[in-house]
């Protein structure tokens, strides 16, 4: 089952973001968090023909050629200096996706893609994808407590239009 929130709360979710929601809903079953040892990528792959049909281009692999890099820095002649991964980016909209399964929680990844989007040139809009359940741990509800605090407290200001949270 898939579960999401969009933050802020007071914000109807975007088009996109609906579209990246039933690209999730349409492999639930595969990607189904009780489905011990599958990996974001394994995950991401399930997904990836969904959101490249609604315009993202998604990371194939580990190679050069087939990682989604997304500027942060741009140095002499306007080349970029710096520039983050990014699972899945629609340049159009400025919406990344990531996708990640045991370290989302435990290590804290889901704050990693925060930051990483934040820094990430004209991107306004982040998905993270995280399993509803890893080893006992209740993922999916802590990561979207996190953000309904951050967004309740107002006390930090994000440079993004808005958050998806999704629970597979």
């Amino acid at each position: 089952m898939i579960n999401w929130f969009f933050f802020p709360k007071s914000s109807e979710p975007a088009p996109l973001v609906k579209r990246v929601v039933a690209s999730f809903e349409s492999v639930a079953d595969d990607i189904d968090s009780e489905q011990e040892g599958l990996k974001s990528n394994e995950v991401l792959q399930r997904v990836c023909p969904h959101l490249e049909k609604v315009g993202f281009q998604v990371e194939t692999g580990k190679k050069a050629l087939q990682r989604i890099l997304v500027p942060v820095l741009f140095g002499q002649n306007g080349e970029p200096e710096k520039t983050f991964e990014a699972d899945a980016y629609h340049d159009k909209e400025g919406f990344v996706v990531e996708v990640e399964a045991g370290r989302a929680v435990a290590n804290n990844q889901f704050l990693k893609d925060l930051f990483q989007a934040c820094m990430m040139q004209d991107v306004r809009y982040l998905a993270i994808a995280v399993r509803n359940r890893y080893r006992g741990s209740k993922d999916f509800e802590s990561v979207a407590r996190f953000f309904e605090t951050l967004y309740a407290s107002n006390r930090l200001a994000l440079p993004l239009e808005g958050v998806l949270i999704l629970g597979y």
